[in-house]
């Protein structure tokens, strides 16, 4: 079971599973577990790596899959640099490359996207007001990311939780995840600080 901590909404206090917000306020992320209650706990069990960031949100207006189009559409050079180094490294194991994590049409709304549309470097699983799945998989391994909304009660912080869950499938697969691990902590939290400010990522 997942932790449970306090997390400050309004001038009261509520209980929230799995969600840590040891500064929540400050518009920073913060290193969290998937929220239990959802869709994302389900691909959890036997995966080779799984990581969790929460911030509060700067738009709780924007439901879960526009909060990651909002930033996605503004990833910034330093993040796509990155990215670039990624393919090249999948590129020499064999992996596709994905592309660039913004290249979204900047006039489509999230509600034009359908299931198993591309967005971004992902493929659109599922989606829902508060949680959408997205993800990319190949013989190597599979990727799963869960941009998770946690709604507040009134006059309360909307929190937004980005899950990213790894099943690998063969020593390749492995190999890759070696450098990818570092660089991925570095970009998550980085997106996942855009969340929680309200102007470019």
């Amino acid at each position: 079971m997942a932790p449970a901590v306090l997390v400050e909404l309004g001038t009261a206090w509520a209980l929230v599973v799995g969600v840590r917000a040891p500064q929540p306020r400050d518009g920073r992320p913060w290193a969290s577990e998937p929220p239990s209650r959802s869709e994302i706990a389900s691909h959890i069990e036997g995966a080779h790596f799984r990581d969790a960031w929460s911030v509060i949100a700067a738009r709780p207006d924007l439901d879960a899959l526009e909060q990651f189009l909002r930033v996605a559409r503004r990833t910034p050079a330093w993040i796509e640099g990155l990215m670039a180094l990624r393919n090249a490294a999948a590129a020499r194991l064999g992996l596709k490359d994905l592309g660039a994590m913004s290249r979204i049409d900047a006039t489509k709304p999230g509600r034009d996207y359908g299931i198993g549309d591309r967005v971004g470097l992902f493929t659109l699983i599922s989606n829902s007001a508060d949680e959408v799945l997205l993800g990319d998989r190949d013989a190597h391994l599979d990727v799963v990311v869960s941009v998770h909304r946690l709604v507040a009660p009134e006059g309360g912080s909307t929190i937004v939780t980005v899950t990213t869950v790894v099943h690998v499938h063969n020593l390749l697969g492995r190999l890759y995840m070696v450098p990818v691990r570092p660089m991925h902590r570095v970009i998550a939290r980085a997106m996942v600080r855009a969340v929680g400010h309200e102007g470019s990522a």
